[in-house]
């Protein structure tokens, strides 16, 4: 059973991961920069940040994963949590880019708080926002389409954010960057909550479990751990996110101490985000000719070569950086929506081998080892700039700079080329992919209602 989706609703959709990305890429981009020049930490002290409330955080996800299941509202399980978040979202995401005039130590307990705050509401937001991927719509290139769209708006909020905030911050901010970032961080809040209401308006939920169906939070843990396209794909995501905070995080200090212009920064992310965006663009059609899976391994190994390039050309070669970046972000951009559809395409798996469905617990499960990543990333970011001398607002070190280096190339290439191989071990090919979608299909319609019109 086929079901297309209205151009308006793959849109709307969209709109809802565009306004988390105002937040997120500031997370990914500026973050680590944030908390040592302008914050005050170490880098030290920045990494454990991440790693410590990152772990915490993380440990969110299955909970809230196995909250949206069990959520039942006239908007659907997924849905409300659009709406119920976009105020939240916002306030926390000004107060963690908030500076406060506080001693040492109360500044530190300050950043705990109100990055542990924002990674709560976070979650509560992202998990039922991803799970939504897997009910909108059953058909595999579908479920494609509305991840590309997701990714576009996504990597458009990323070539704002990347490519504009610094000059904002600096506008904003007349010289004083922490107001800068308070101001800069307000502006994308408030356009991110307008946002997450008009993704809540647009979409609707038509993939509904078996009403038959009993299970408890254990026996959906206990199907997940037996599901080994999950496995592999829990195991690819946290590679992934590892390496590319690990790259985001390290190229504003590349351009501001290794290549001495930090205005480079904005260009280099306009150019690479633009690129990505055509890869995001024609990732649906890739899909469609060669699998998700291969699509994604190949992508992760040009990703890989090409993050490593950077080891090999002269700082200060502006055009090959900016070049090699441009491939990089391309064949990186290819493998970004391929992600979020197999999220869906392991709920189907899981339900076509139990005849049990809980998509909320499958994303959510994906979604933790997405942040995983992220604090391993962040807090292996800062623990090597530590390593190698890392001194903030400072004239670096030949070994200092040396380290920034390896993080941006070497070792963020390594983290994607271990995201490959995690991924030789799933199983769903492009074929098993559509035999599970049909023998859903055909089950479903044994006890699904006829749809209504509305939301």
């Amino acid at each position: 059973m086929i079901q297309k989706l209205s151009l308006s609703e793959k849109i709307g959709y969209g709109l809802g991961d565009m306004a988390a990305n105002f937040v997120f890429q500031a997370m990914l981009a500026l973050q680590l920069s944030f908390y040592t020049d302008t914050f005050g930490l170490t880098p030290a002290q920045a990494g454990t940040l991440f790693l410590v409330v990152g772990l915490c955080a993380a440990v969110l996800n299955p909970v809230m994963g196995a909250i949206a299941d069990r959520t039942n509202t006239r908007w659907g399980k997924f849905r409300p949590y659009l709406l119920w978040t976009a105020v939240p979202f916002g306030i926390m995401g000004v107060l963690t880019f908030t500076t406060p005039n506080l001693s040492a130590g109360s500044k530190i307990i300050y950043a705990y708080v109100t990055y542990a705050l924002l990674r709560i509401v976070y979650t509560v937001n992202n998990v039922p926002y991803a799970s939504l991927t897997g009910v909108i719509t059953g058909d595999p290139d579908e479920r494609t389409s509305i991840a590309s769209w997701r990714q576009i708006f996504a990597n458009s909020a990323g070539f704002i954010v990347q490519s504009l905030a610094v000059p904002m911050i600096a506008w904003s901010g007349h010289g004083n960057s922490a107001k800068g970032y308070q101001l800069t961080m307000g502006l994308f809040s408030v356009i991110g909550g307008v946002l997450f209401i008009v993704a809540f308006a647009s979409t609707k939920e038509r993939i509904q479990p078996d009403p038959k169906q009993k299970s408890s939070l254990g026996q959906d843990l206990a199907d997940l751990v037996k599901n080994g396209p999950w496995i592999a794909l829990f195991l690819a995501t946290m590679f992934y996110f590892i390496a590319i905070v690990m790259r985001s995080s390290v190229m504003l200090p590349f351009f501001k101490y290794a290549a001495h212009d930090q205005n480079l920064f904005s260009w280099f992310n306009g150019f690479g985000l633009a690129s990505l965006l055509v890869g995001v663009a024609v990732s649906s059609k890739l899909s469609a000719r060669f699998g998700k899976r291969s699509l994604f391994i190949t992508s992760m190994v040009l990703t890989g070569i090409l993050a490593a390039v950077l080891f090999v050309l002269p700082t200060q070669g502006t055009t090959l950086i900016f070049a090699s970046e441009i491939l990089r972000q391309f064949a990186f951009g290819c493998s970004c929506p391929v992600l979020w559809a197999m999220m869906g395409d392991v709920a189907d798996y899981g339900e076509w081998k139990t005849g049990r469905r809980a998509t909320g617990t499958v994303t959510s499960a994906v979604v933790f080892a997405l942040w995983l990543g992220l604090a391993l990333g962040g807090a292996i970011a800062g623990w090597l700039f530590q390593a190698y001398g890392y001194v903030p607002n400072a004239t670096q070190t030949a070994h200092s700079l040396a380290g920034i280096l390896l993080v941006a190339s070497i070792y963020s290439g390594l983290a994607f080329f271990a995201t490959a191989v995690c991924l030789i071990f799933y199983p769903i090919t492009r074929a098993k992919n559509q035999e599970i979608a049909d023998e859903l299909a055909e089950r479903r319609l044994k006890f699904a209602p006829q749809e209504t019109p509305g939301a």
